[in-house]
């Protein structure tokens, strides 16, 4: 489960779509860029391969849920 989620607009300007994500999974502190057509580019260190899918899809949905919503 991701914990402690937080984004930010990656310009100042608001208006254009792009975010900084970061949040804690099984006690890791990850960091990626969200773009507007759900691409996840990771900052630092990533997901082990296997669970990459799910760490993914959880993003997807919090982030319908908290920006697109």
């Amino acid at each position: 489960m991701i914990q402690h989620f937080h984004f930010k607009p990656l310009f100042e300007n608001s208006q254009l779509p792009g975010w900084v994500i970061t949040f804690y999974y099984k006690q890791q502190y990850y960091k990626a860029e969200y773009n507007k057509d759900g691409s996840i580019k990771w900052i630092g260190i990533k997901p082990s391969e296997e669970e990459l899918v799910a760490v993914e899809k959880m993003i997807h949905e919090l982030m319908l849920f908290h920006v697109y919503d």
